[in-house]
Order: structure tokens, then sequence, then C-alpha cells
């Protein structure tokens, strides 16, 4: 791994100088609910594609312990980097920066969510299942926020794993146990992170110089980033398929994993391969970073509908 060395986060600076009042809607945005969305999503996609079965209420409190851990994760890593969003024109926006919100406040609300999600998954679900969702809270803020992201262009890649975590925590709240195919659903998102952020990276790049922050791209060049994701969509492919070759999807999810992971290497590409983004706007990076949320969604539904076909089968 390349490091290089950064300053810690300070306290953040408020870009206006007077505090404004909150209001519930302030709260909401520190939890990132755009990134909720397909936490929620791909977790509850992770349970209903798990074998055996789960009682409906039980099943609803583990998805909202997920959303809440998601939600107090993003809180908190909002706190810690106010001051840099506060630098970047793309989260100058957010509620503490513009000083709706007290720093303290944040942290607070983070830290509550989060105590809440993990306490009340232990009680409700397992305690497998609260020991996986707690540890993913703290590897996004602890691991990644505060301590990669600052330091190394690696962030994303060994980062990514936190968003990696909510279709395994989902599949072992059903089964209660960490199986292959949970670990390759973790492993498909993991695989799918660098492509997906990098190509927003190269797109926002300034942002992140403005806030000294060594995304791939500003801290190891375009080409390399560029290349790199080459290269993981090219695993993706094989990776996405491998539950369907091992036996544990069917045709609809293989299917559809071949033809989704085809478009999205065929879109990464014009992304990997150009030396010069003049006069295109970084059109193949927003085809690329759009397609790709698309990508998660689709193959996720696959595995559902797969895994629902397959159960109307058995009672053919």
């Amino acid at each position: 791994m390349t490091a290089i060395s950064a300053t810690q986060p300070q306290a953040p600076q408020a870009t206006v100088s007077q505090s404004m009042p909150a209001d519930w809607r302030d709260f909401f945005a520190l939890t990132k609910p755009k990134v909720m969305r397909l936490v929620v999503f791909t977790a509850l996609c992770g349970l209903l594609a798990a074998p055996g079965s789960i009682h409906p209420v039980i099943g609803f409190t583990a998805i909202l312990c997920i959303a809440l851990a998601a939600g107090g994760a993003g809180a908190l890593n909002m706190w810690w980097e106010a001051d840099i969003d506060a630098k970047m024109k793309r989260t100058q926006a957010r509620p503490l920066p513009m000083g709706r919100i007290q720093r303290g406040d944040a942290r607070d609300f983070g830290l509550l969510m989060s105590g809440a999600s993990v306490m009340i998954m232990g009680l409700a679900v397992h305690w497998l299942a609260a020991s996986a969702l707690a540890f993913s809270i703290f590897f996004y803020v602890v691991i990644y926020t505060m301590w990669l992201k600052p330091r190394t262009p690696q962030n994303i890649v060994i980062g990514g794993a936190a968003g990696a975590f909510p279709p395994l925590i989902g599949w072992i709240c059903v089964t209660g146990e960490i199986t292959l195919m949970p670990i390759l659903l973790f492993a498909i998102i993991f695989m799918w992170t660098p492509p997906h952020f990098w190509a927003l990276a190269l797109w926002v790049k300034p942002d992140y110089a403005a806030a000294n922050i060594p995304m791939m791209p500003n801290a190891a060049g375009e080409t390399s980033t560029r290349r790199q994701s080459l290269i993981y969509s090219v695993l993706l492919l094989p990776l996405s398929i491998a539950p369907w070759i091992i036996g544990e999807t069917g045709a609809i999810y293989g299917i559809s994993a071949l033809m989704l992971s085809s478009v999205f290497l065929a879109l990464t590409v014009p992304v990997g391969l150009r030396t010069s983004v003049e006069g295109d706007g970084m059109k193949p990076e927003k085809k690329l970073f759009a397609f790709s949320i698309f990508y998660l969604f689709a193959l996720f539904t696959a595995l559902v509908v797969d895994r629902v076909a397959a159960g109307f089968g058995a009672f053919a």
C-alpha cells in the first residue's frame, strides 16, 4: 500500500458566521439518505435471498436496524469530516458546514443511532448479526473515515468493505451463520466499489484536491486510476456469476449477472483506456457512475427474483 502523510481533520469551521436553527430535515440529511437507500436495498435482498425463513416482524426489525446503523455511521462521518465538506463544492451545503447543526449534536445523534441499532439487532434477531453490524459501523467510521481516507489513495479499495457488509448481514439474520454465498455477495460489492467510486473521483477531482484528500486520481494520477478501474471491472465479471457457477443460484441470476457485468465492463473500457478528456465533459465517467448504481440494484433484484422463482419451482 502506498501511503502519503496528511494532517488529522480538525474541528469543522462552519461557512456561516452564526448558527442557524436545525429541523428534522437537517438531521435526516446527516444520515446520507441516498447512500442509505442502497445499503437497505442490498441488505433486504440478502435477507430475502437467504435460505430458510424469518418472521416478518423480526425481518423488518433487522432491516430497520441496518438502516439505523447506516444513518448513524453517515452522521459520524459528517461529524468527523465537517471541515473537509466545507472545502468541497458538492458537500458545502451539508448541515454542518452551513452551521445548521452543532458538531457535538451530530456526533451524539450518530452515536445514539449506531448504538441503538446494534442493541436492538442483538436483542430482537441474534448477536452474530449484531456483531457484524457493529463491526461494519466501526469499519466505516474508524478504519475508513478516520484512518484510511486522509492517509492513502487506497482508501476506497480497503474502505469499500464497509459498503459490502449489508447483504452479508441480511443473510446471516436469516441463517445465523456465515457461509460461502454471503461472502460472495460481500466480495461482489467490494470489487464493484473502486470503479464505481473512482468514476466519481475522476469527475470531481478538483474537489478532493481542494480538501487535500488523497483519492486515487489526485495521489496516484488519472492514468493509474483508470487502469485499476478496468482491472477491477474485469475481475468483477467472473465474481458476479460465481454464485451461479457454484450452484447457489439459478439461470435467472446467472444470465442477469453475466449481462449486467458485461455492460459494466464495456462502459469501463473507454474510461480505463482513454488518455484525454478534452471536449467531452467526462461523459464516459458519468455514464459509468450512473450505470454502476443501476448495476447493483439490478443485480440484487435478479438475486431475489431467482430465489423466488426457485421457491415456486419447488412447489410446482
